[in-house]
Parts: C-alpha cells; structure tokens; sequence
C-alpha cells in the first residue's frame, strides 16, 4: 500500500466515522463506496473492512453517550438480541439473494424512513393502548441542560424492525443504525438523539457476528482494515462530542437528508446503474 492510498482510506475513513457516529449509525455505510472506489476493491472485501470499522466506531463513541446518559443500555440490550438473530439469518443468505433486490429493498426503507422523519409521528395513543414498558423508559440530559423523559412504546414491533435491521446489515456490510435509528424513533417513539446513542451503542456487537464470518472466509483484508479503523476511531470521537451537543430537530433534519443522499447510489444500484 502506498502512503498516497494509506492517507486517502485514512482521511476517508475519518470523516465516514464522524458522520456516521453522530447520526448514530457508525461509517460503514460509507466505507464500501470509498474502498470500492478509491481502493478498487472487490465488493466483498469492502463489506468485511466496512464492518471491522463499524465495530470501531462503536466502541469508540459508546462511552461518550453512556456518561451523557444519552444511550439506553437496558433498551439496547433487549433490541440487540433481535439485531443479532436478523444478522445471523443474513450471514446464512449471504450469496442466495441478488444484490439489486437487496439494494431495492434498502433503497425503499431508506426513503419511507425519510418521509416518516419529514411528516413527523402521529399524536400519541395513551401508554396503555400503546403498550408502554415502563421498566425500559429513561431520561437524559440535552445539551441545553433540560432533562428529557421518555417512554418506550411497540416493543414488539420494534423488534421484528430490529431483525430485519441486522439481516439487511449483515447481506450489505452496512451499521444497521441507518435502519435502527428510524424504528426507534417511528416504532417506538424514542427521541431521535436517545435513537442515535442507542444504535450507535447496538451496531457494534451486531458487527462482530458478521465481521468474523467474513474473516473466517478469509475475504478481510487486513492491510486495508488498517488505515480505516484508525480513521474511523479518530472520527467517531469527534461524531460523539457533536451528537451530545446537537439540537434534536437539526439533528433530525441531517438525518433525513443523509437517508435521501444513500437512497439515490441505492437505487441506481438496484436497476443496474450503480
């Protein structure tokens, strides 16, 4: 590898990880296109590099969010046994799904997760007819000092949303935060910065399952994973300090126009273009 290469994945890798963590879905999503591209690698390499950055980016920031109370540890216990289910599922079909549908299929749960963060939620049922799980509600901090309570609401449906996450994750080698935080937000109602924390906090351990199936099929290349990890370490740092410190609605914002931006490369992937 040449140092040109080396700074390039390495800067790369940086800003991937500072955006991602502070829109709580790491920089994977943003890996794959910059090694494919810049790299010339194959997809699959990608895809094993994207997710041993992912892994980084996590155990970064995760102690940023956790000290700001804004991660729910409880919350993302529960959830991540369903995320690491839907990723072993994944890991089995890697190879028995065509690559378009997935990206099909990703590309529209992108824009319907974009439209739902631009119309907002639907006011909300009362906690009995919403089923509320009081043991799972918290409360935080925002960066203007005032505190934030909120409730945990449709676990059930976020669970089946948190499987399909961490299937969809493992086939395309993505943080399954850009699924994760949208659920959270829509399904079960959580603020979108307590969303962001908590995911970030979840895709990690979703990673490791994933990211060992890859080096075990030898398809890591370690020599690449090198320069992204330490990009996406230094990057998801800085991510965290900016997502403790954001204001939800701008946060919120950001975020729908980063879920349009991935949705389009999706698209054109799925009809042949990409």
């Amino acid at each position: 590898m040449t140092v040109a290469l080396f700074a390039v994945l390495f800067f790369g890798a940086l800003a991937a990880g500072a955006l991602g963590s502070a829109l709580g879905m790491a920089g994977g999503i943003f890996v794959v296109p910059l090694l494919t591209l810049v790299a010339d690698t194959s997809f699959s390499t990608a895809v094993g590099v994207s997710l041993v950055s992912v892994i980084a980016c996590s155990c970064a920031s995760a102690p940023g969010f956790l000290s700001a109370g804004l991660a729910n540890l409880r919350l993302a216990v529960v959830l991540e046994v369903a995320t690491t289910l839907g990723a072993i599922v994944g890991v089995l079909m890697i190879g028995a799904v065509p690559n378009g549908l997935l990206y099909g299929i990703f590309a529209a749960v992108l824009v319907a997760s974009a439209i739902q963060l631009m119309t907002g939620r639907r006011p909300r049922r009362s906690p009995a007819a919403s089923g509320r799980h009081q043991a799972l509600d918290a409360t935080y901090v925002d960066h203007d000092g005032s505190p934030v309570a909120y409730r945990v609401t449709r676990l059930p449906l976020g669970l089946m949303l948190m499987f399909g996450a961490g299937a969809l994750s493992a086939l395309l080698g993505i943080g399954s935060g850009v699924l994760k935080i949208p659920a959270m937000d829509a399904a079960m109602r959580l603020p979108i910065k307590a969303s962001a924390a908590t995911a970030n906090l979840m895709i990690g351990v979703t990673a490791c399952g994933a990211a060992a199936a890859y080096l075990v099929g030898g398809t890591l290349d370690l020599a690449l994973t090198g320069p992204v990890v330490l990009g996406s370490l230094a990057g998801s740092v800085v991510g965290a300090r900016i997502l403790v410190r954001a204001a939800g609605p701008g946060l919120r914002v950001v975020f729908m126009i980063v879920l349009l931006g991935l949705a389009v490369p999706m698209t054109m992937n799925a009809v042949g273009l990409g």
